[in-house]
């Protein structure tokens, strides 16, 4: 059963940081797919930030500079880190994952994000 636990959301002010995880469990990131996606309030769901199974990243214009995605191999853990934050970051991120082998998409539950002045 596959299995993805965000952590690390919360509340912060703007040009603050904050540093997103997700742990899964019964899918590799180290040979699928991978990434973050945002929802914000009365938005559409958007993507921010993938990590491929060979190590590229791909990001939103919105977060390019500011954001990174990171994966440890060892732990079965993927990043997101987040700098100099803005109240339009606020939203409820989730971890996605592809599977290679099956094409089915798993999700993380989400986690919230607000930046607040």
């Amino acid at each position: 059963q596959v299995q993805l636990v965000e952590s690390g959301g919360g509340l912060v002010q703007p040009g603050g940081s904050l540093r997103l995880s997700c742990a899964a469990t019964g899918i590799f990131f180290s040979i699928n797919t991978a990434g973050w996606f945002r929802q914000a309030p009365g938005k559409q769901r958007e993507l921010v930030a993938l990590i491929t199974n060979n190590g590229l990243t791909n990001y939103a214009g919105s977060v390019k500079g500011r954001f990174t995605i990171s994966r440890d191999n060892a732990k079965n853990t993927m990043y997101l880190h987040m700098n100099s934050l803005k109240p339009e970051d606020t939203a409820v991120y989730s971890c996605y994952s592809l599977s290679s082998a099956s094409s089915t998409p798993y999700w993380g539950q989400g986690i919230q994000v607000t930046v607040y002045s």
